[in-house]
């Protein structure tokens, strides 16, 4: 199992039905990872910012602030990596998740095979193993180190989550092409995603919240009507 500054990664698991909190915890230890548990919403920004986890599982319907809540606190101060857990199908519900930083979701049922696929997913790409990507990447006032996972614009850092941060590389590593949302999709997604386009547009979003400074005129990404988007050739 991967590792985080050479301890195991550090997961707590937001879930108020205490059964399925504690099967998740016993599978993912199993596995090797370090899991503890929250089961409400209060409970888990006290854990967050005592334990500082390396990732966060989260279901929407928790008592004392909701799933919504807790995930709009953190993104305030940190781009760990989120998985909402949801029993919610309707693909509003899961939008508005990805559109406060969720990395990724899973509707209830879920197997526990299929959470920790998608774990690792994510992890993968906060790990930035591959030296060959390792290149610190310059477009004009951006600046992108991949192998240290940090991105600034005029020198100030950006908070990205790790999804934002596989699309804004992705975009500096060929600035001025056009890409599609399929193309976009693979920045940072392993596996099928049903109503993929929507939810690229949902990404692309949070990034101008984080990059524009006037998003009615976007100077950084730039919509292609009918194409897809591309990182403005900057100088």
């Amino acid at each position: 199992m991967r590792e985080v500054g050479g301890r195991n990664v550090k997961v707590l698991v937001v879930e108020d039905e205490r059964q399925l909190n504690k099967m998740i915890r016993d599978y993912l230890e199993s596995l090797g990872w370090v899991a503890f548990a929250a089961y409400s919403g209060s409970e888990a920004l006290i854990l967050f910012a005592s334990e500082e986890p390396d990732f966060v599982l989260l279901d929407i319907m928790i008592p004392a602030l909701d799933g919504l809540d807790v995930m709009r606190r953190i993104r305030e101060k940190s781009g760990v990596p989120v998985i909402f857990l949801t029993a919610m199908a309707e693909e509003t519900d899961k939008l508005i998740g990805l559109e406060l930083g969720a990395d990724d979701y899973l509707t209830k049922p879920f197997s526990l095979k299929e959470l920790a696929a998608r774990m690792r997913t994510v992890m993968r790409r906060v790990s930035a193993e591959d030296v060959s990507e390792g290149k610190i990447l310059v477009v004009g006032d951006l600046v992108l180190d991949p192998l240290r996972r940090h991105a600034t614009r005029k020198k100030e850092p950006l908070i990205l989550t790790t999804v934002q941060f596989d699309i804004l590389h992705g975009f500096m590593r060929q600035p001025g092409r056009v890409f599609t949302r399929n193309e976009i999709q693979g920045f940072f997604q392993d596996h099928a995603w049903e109503g993929y386009d929507r939810t690229i547009d949902v990404h692309i979003k949070n990034i101008r919240r984080v990059l524009e400074p006037d998003r009615s005129t976007p100077r950084y990404i730039e919509t292609v009507r009918g194409v897809g988007y591309r990182l403005m050739e900057i100088r």
